[in-house]
């Protein structure tokens, strides 16, 4: 019998293995409510997801360079997402003025449009997981934003902008402390996306 995670036998024997398997039906769920969106403007999931990431943050990190890192696939890969949205009038590029080859994007008002019919797509996840009580979000988000970091530092998980990779992150006795907010955050203040994240 292999050793594997997805063996429900190894499951039984070993939390990690059980909890590591739910994440990956967790992950299943985002690929389908992400399709039936896609499905439902025409566009694939990796353009939607370009879409809405240009959406929400600054214009330096909305280039080819930094958006393959974000979504761990190639620089082609995403250039042919960009050409698609491109040539359906969706995005802008601004190319910089001293390299015409370099350029970052922004949506276009039709781009805005189609951010606004699917940035939703997660709200059956989002529904369940507000059925939990406050206690038990604190916690699952507590571990979370560890494991994410961790999987950062490993090298597994490209790009992470929570605050326990920040240079503003300090941990003070048992507290967490925001030097550029110059406060005490607490554990529900912790960020995963941070706009003012700069790293170590």
């Amino acid at each position: 019998m292999h050793e594997s995670t997805f063996n429900p036998k190894q499951q039984e024997k070993d939390f990690s293995s059980k909890i590591v398997a739910g994440l990956e039906r967790v992950s299943e769920v985002f690929k389908i409510l992400l399709w039936e969106k896609a499905k439902l403007v025409g566009l694939s999931p990796i353009q939607i997801q370009i879409l809405i990431f240009i959406a929400f943050h600054k214009q330096n990190l909305c280039n080819v360079s930094h958006l393959a890192k974000e979504f761990n696939v190639t620089k082609p890969t995403v250039s042919d997402a960009i050409k698609v949205l491109d040539n359906k009038g969706l995005i802008i590029k601004n190319f910089s003025s001293s390299d015409n080859r370099s350029y970052s994007i922004s949506l276009s008002e039709l781009g805005n449009d189609i951010v606004s019919q699917t940035n939703d797509f997660s709200n059956p996840l989002t529904k369940q997981v507000n059925s939990f009580s406050r206690s038990e979000l604190e916690s699952l988000f507590g571990t979370l934003s560890q494991l994410i970091y961790k999987l950062n530092r490993n090298g597994i998980l490209s790009v992470q902008r929570t605050c326990y990779g920040c240079k503003f992150y300090e941990k003070n006795k048992k507290l967490d402390y925001c030097n550029l907010l110059q406060k005490e955050l607490l554990r529900q203040e912790i960020r995963l996306d941070c706009p003012e994240f700069e790293n170590r």
